[in-house]
């Protein structure tokens, strides 16, 4: 209940930050305020022992030169031993409740910013890298635990201990008190100086520099290979480097340029507080009448002085704290506030499971032209439908629009007759299978791995699910077999044989609509065979009966025995038909197929091969090898 009313609070963009945070604690904010009266109970009781050494310091100089006479010297001991055990057992007790506030807050966020990208559209991720997204959900989150767990608490105890401090400096002597509060409002300015204006810009920009650095970062770890093998350094990945210079010139910029004199200055005058003293005291002792009076109250500021670094230090530390949760909250909020699918108030359920382009148009965002134009095209329930043309050409688009990884700007993609933005998300989702271009496993056996399309599925299931997408050999050499955790002890797969493990798990989902995007972009001849025969078995239902299949190819051959083609050529659906058809046709597929023909009968030859060639002839001619999907 308590994580249910965390998850149901809504944040107010027009609340304080802390405020803001404190939304995803839930109840537990409570324990938030709780430790920061604690912690500035416990500061105010810190200054217990700086008054009993005041004690102390006046009774020796009163009893001087006869020390015995200052009989409650080990009173005063006893007591400041008292305040500095109670002050510690308090900021325990405060920083426990802090604590298990911060951890729920973090957790929170993290749940909310989680669940709520469960439900964001998958096109959402094609625009937002991951590397991003994680610096955002973890990095983030682990950032406020610090503010809220250690910062706010010391904050509540740093304006309690200032606010004490300003009571102590005029409860003794004024002006020995004004004399210490010199360098405290030195250090404030150099504070306000350093973190106002340009210093909450710097944040901002500090923060995008490190979540440009950590996508980069993640981009470049990947192309590693790449880079090794062409044996280039990081200068060779351009966006990465440059995301490094700019950290580097934006920190070095504020350390050096901005803050060094004012932190310089701040430091040298909270350091040296007790020298404001020394002056002071020199101009006012021949005028006091009381002497030792007044040599008791300098002892007292001189020591009491010390506390003013740590005072002034937890101050800055907090601006900084406060800079860096006000940003973390905000890119938390930006997650939260992506589109999600919302679920109709009143679904409707297709009648059957053909698909239906109807005039579909839709351009991504922060793109001037439309990736699909006016496109309209018909897949019959049970029919199995390709989308060829050139690169850039709307296929895979089209694809996604189905499942709803993106909506359309205008028209209808139907599913049954059922516009799809008029159904329950998590029933369209049941009813269609995605096998992708690139697929990744998680670290996990591949039994868990192929079972993720239906958690309730058995293990004979599963295993059935592998038989029928070709995977016995990919099982059988596997240390563990289906047990066997993805990226153990050097148990890793080729793209090809991925592949065939995502068509298991499309096959054990056994949704009646598949949809294939390059599904054998990855596979080497032999897995090819392989994921076509898999292909077979996806085509059809557990009960023998037809599934609608939209596949995109760039593979010709693979779609030769296609109920029906169309051709997409700059978002717009230049022609549809079949196989047979289009070549008689004469337009842009047989032009592709002829260019297809041509490739795969290319091969490599010697140059004494290719001198034996009679003039004339091609030497690159070979016997093609085509396959089909149906």
């Amino acid at each position: 209940m308590e994580g249910q009313a965390a998850a149901d609070a809504r944040p107010n963009k027009t609340a304080h930050p802390v405020g803001r945070l404190l939304a995803f604690a839930g109840p537990r904010r409570a324990l938030t305020y709780l430790g920061c009266v604690l912690s500035a109970i416990s500061m105010l009781v810190s200054f217990g022992p700086y008054v009993c050494i005041w004690f102390a310091a006046r009774d020796l100089i009163a009893a001087a030169p006869n020390w015995d006479a200052a009989t409650d010297i080990a009173t005063y001991g006893w007591w400041a031993l008292g305040f500095a055990i109670a002050s510690i057992a308090l900021y325990f007790i405060g920083l426990m409740c802090t604590h298990l506030a911060a951890f729920r807050c973090a957790s929170n966020m993290r749940k909310r910013a989680t669940e709520h990208l469960m439900h964001a559209g998958l096109g959402y991720f094609d625009t937002h890298a991951s590397g991003a997204l994680r610096r955002v959900v973890d990095g983030c989150a682990l950032e406020t635990e610090g503010l809220l767990a250690h910062k706010l608490p010391d904050t509540a105890g740093s304006i309690a201990m200032i606010a004490g401090m300003f009571a102590l400096f005029f409860v003794f002597d004024w002006r020995l008190g004004v004399a210490c509060l010199v360098p405290v409002v030195v250090s404030l300015a150099c504070m306000f100086y350093m973190m106002g204006g340009r210093g909450m810009d710097f944040m901002t920009r500090y923060m995008e520099s490190l979540v440009k650095m950590n996508k980069t970062g993640t981009e470049y770890v990947r192309g590693i290979p790449v880079v090794k093998v062409f044996q280039q350094t990081v200068y060779s990945f351009r966006a990465f480097h440059d995301a490094i210079e700019e950290f580097t010139v934006l920190a070095q910029d504020y350390a050096v340029k901005w803050c060094q004199t004012p932190q310089a200055l701040s430091l040298t005058v909270i350091s040296a507080a007790a020298a404001f003293l020394v002056p002071v005291a020199v101009l006012l002792a021949p005028g006091e009448t009381d002497l030792a009076h007044f040599a008791a109250n300098f002892a007292f500021y001189a020591i009491f002085s010390a506390v003013i670094p740590t005072a002034m230090t937890r101050v800055m530390f907090m601006s900084d704290a406060f800079q860096s949760a006000t940003d973390a909250v905000n890119r938390v909020e930006e997650v939260l506030a992506a589109p999600v699918i919302e679920a109709p108030l009143s679904p409707r359920t297709p009648a059957d499971n053909a698909i239906r382009f109807n005039d579909v148009t839709f351009t991504y965002e922060g793109s001037g032209e439309p990736a699909l134009d006016h496109v309209s095209f018909d897949v019959p329930a049970g029919a199995t439908v390709a989308l060829v043309g050139p690169s850039g050409g709307g296929k895979t688009t089209a694809a996604s629009l189905v499942p709803r990884f993106w909506d359309a700007d205008s028209g209808h993609v139907l599913v049954g007759g059922t516009d799809v933005r008029d159904m329950d998300p998590a029933d369209l989702m049941g009813r269609v299978a995605f096998v992708f271009q690139a697929n990744r496993l998680f670290s996990q056996s591949i039994l868990e791995n192929v079972r993720a399309a239906r958690p309730d599925a058995t293990r004979e299931q599963v295993m059935a699910a592998l038989e029928a997408a070709q995977c016995s050999d990919i099982i059988a050499k596997l240390p563990n077999g289906v047990d066997t955790v993805y990226g153990t002890d050097g148990s890793h797969l080729s793209g090809g044989e991925v592949q065939r493990l995502m068509l298991a798990r499309a096959i054990l989902k056994d949704a009646p609509i598949v949809v294939l995007d390059e599904a054998t972009a990855f596979a080497d001849p032999e897995n090819e065979v392989k994921i076509q025969a898999a292909f077979k078995r996806l085509a059809r239902g557990r009960d023998g009966s037809p599934r609608t299949v939209l596949m995109v190819a760039h593979r010709l051959s693979t779609v030769k025995n296609a109920d029906k083609i169309v051709v997409l050529n700059e978002g717009c659906a230049a022609e549809q038909g079949t196989h047979e058809e289009l070549l008689a046709a004469g337009g842009l597929y047989a032009r592709m197929w002829a260019d297809y023909e041509k490739a795969v009968s290319w091969r490599i030859t010697s140059a004494e091969q290719s001198s034996k060639e009679p003039k004339g002839t091609e030497p690159h001619r070979a016997d093609r090898v085509e396959g089909s999907v149906a």
